[in-house]
């Protein structure tokens, strides 16, 4: 499985974000601890991603995260839904992440 970071940069304060997505959340979680994101920065709301300062996603990248543009993301995010109407252990995983990060 492969985590993915965007180009974007998108501005939030004095830093400019991007995004970073897996084709699953064991592999997205295991990237955030690798490059030394703090889990509470995770975010499900709109899909299961991590905002990322450009110094992050150099890191990202160093440990393995494949660039992919916009229309690169779309395509991931689509394919993870796709997986998570498939497959209940993949949901299971990401439920127990969610509720891991709510207590």
């Amino acid at each position: 499985m492969t985590v993915y970071v965007d180009s974007a940069r998108n501005p939030y304060g004095r830093m400019l974000m991007c995004h970073m997505v897996a084709d699953g959340i064991d592999d997205l979680m295991g990237m955030a601890g690798r490059v030394g994101l703090a889990r509470r920065h995770f975010q499900n709301g709109s899909f299961p991603h991590f905002d990322l300062s450009q110094t992050y996603r150099a890191k990202a990248i160093r440990a393995g995260a494949v660039v992919v543009d916009r229309r690169g993301l779309v395509e991931v995010m689509r394919r993870y839904r796709v997986r998570l109407i498939k497959d209940a252990e993949e949901r299971e995983r990401l439920g127990l992440v969610i509720s891991g990060l709510s207590r």
